[in-house]
C-alpha cells in the first residue's frame, strides 16, 4: 500500500449528485473536464487499486441549503462492502440542518451500516462549525467514538457562479478551534490546505491536540513555507494525505509529493502511518 486516502469523493452518478448544479465552475476550476462524468463503481475501485492507495469515501448532503438531494450513506456502505481492496472506509454524509433527523441518521450511518465518521462541507451546508446549534451531532459523534471532517478554506464548487449561495466563510478554520475546546475528546479532521488561512489552521493544530489537517484538493507545490516547514518539523504527525479525487489525480499528487524534498520518513507519516496510528486502519 502507497497511501490511505483520507478524502476521496465518489465518481458514480449517485456520488456527483450533490454537486450537479456547481459542476461547470468545479470542473473548470480543476481542469477535470475529463474526469466529470460519472463511471461505472468497478472502474472506479480498480483505478484506486492500480495506485496501490486504500480510499475513504466521503461525500455531501446539502439539500437544506441548496435544494439537491446528497449522497445516500447506504450507497457509499455499499461501495465500502463490495470493494475492501480499494476502499477502507466510507464516512457518512449527514444534512446538518435536519435536527434530530440528523442525528439518527449518524447513528445508523456508524451503528447498522459500519461507516467510521462523519464528514461536512460547511461552505455548501451554510452552517457555521461553531454554532451552538449544531453541538449535538458533535455530542453524538463524540460518544460514538468516531472522527468527523470539516471542509476548510477556499472551495471550487460555485467559484465564478452567480446565485450560488456560496459563503466562503463558513470555512474558515477557526471555527473548529471553538468546537475542538468545548469536544476535547472530539476527534476533528480539517480538509485541505485551508487557504489561505493556513497560518491560522497551523495554529489550531499546535495548540489543540484532537485537530489534524488531511491536505487534499491542493497541490504540494502550493503550500505556504510556513505549511511545508510544519508537514517536515513538530506537526508532523498531524498531517494526513488526501487526494479530493476527481478534482486531483494521484499521478499528480503523488509526483508533487515526492518532489517536494520531503524525507523519506515523512512521506511515510503523511502518506499512511499517521492514519493507521489515528483511526486504526
Amino acid at each position: 500500500m502507497r497511501a490511505i486516502d483520507m478524502h476521496c469523493h465518489i465518481p458514480t452518478e449517485e456520488g456527483l449528485r450533490p454537486f450537479a448544479p456547481f459542476q461547470a465552475a468545479t470542473s473548470g476550476y480543476y481542469k477535470m473536464s475529463e474526469r466529470e462524468r460519472a463511471i461505472p463503481a468497478a472502474d472506479f475501485a480498480r483505478m484506486v487499486c492500480s495506485h496501490e492507495v486504500r480510499a475513504v469515501l466521503v461525500s455531501v448532503a446539502a439539500e437544506s441549503a441548496t435544494g439537491q438531494p446528497g449522497t445516500s450513506n447506504d450507497h457509499i456502505a455499499e461501495l465500502v462492502a463490495a470493494h475492501p481492496e480499494a476502499f477502507i472506509a466510507g464516512y457518512a454524509c449527514v444534512d446538518p440542518w435536519r435536527g434530530q433527523a440528523a442525528l439518527a441518521e449518524i447513528e445508523r450511518a456508524v451503528k447498522v451500516l459500519g461507516l467510521r465518521g462523519v464528514k461536512f462541507h460547511p461552505i455548501i451546508q451554510a452552517f457555521a462549525p461553531n454554532d451552538s446549534r449544531f453541538y449535538p451531532i458533535y455530542e453524538l459523534c463524540s460518544s460514538l467514538g468516531v472522527p468527523i471532517q470539516f471542509h476548510t478554506g477556499m472551495t471550487g464548487v460555485g467559484l465564478g457562479m452567480k446565485g450560488s449561495r456560496i459563503h466562503l466563510k463558513y470555512g474558515h478554520p477557526l471555527a473548529l478551534d471553538d468546537v475542538a475546546a468545548d469536544f476535547p475528546n472530539l476527534c476533528i479532521v480539517a480538509c485541505h490546505a485551508s487557504w489561505p488561512w493556513q497560518d491560522e489552521m497551523l495554529m489550531v493544530l499546535l495548540h489543540k491536540p484532537n485537530v489534524y489537517n488531511e491536505l487534499s484538493g491542493w497541490s504540494p507545490r502550493y503550500f505556504s513555507a510556513a505549511l511545508k516547514r510544519e508537514i517536515a518539523g513538530r506537526l508532523q504527525d498531524k498531517f494526513l494525505f488526501g487526494s479530493d479525487y476527481p478534482a486531483l489525480t494521484y499521478e499528480r499528487l503523488f509526483a508533487d509529493w515526492e518532489n517536494g524534498g520531503y524525507a523519506p520518513e515523512i512521506l511515510e507519516k503523511v502518506f499512511y502511518r499517521n492514519a493507521q496510528r489515528l483511526f486504526g486502519f
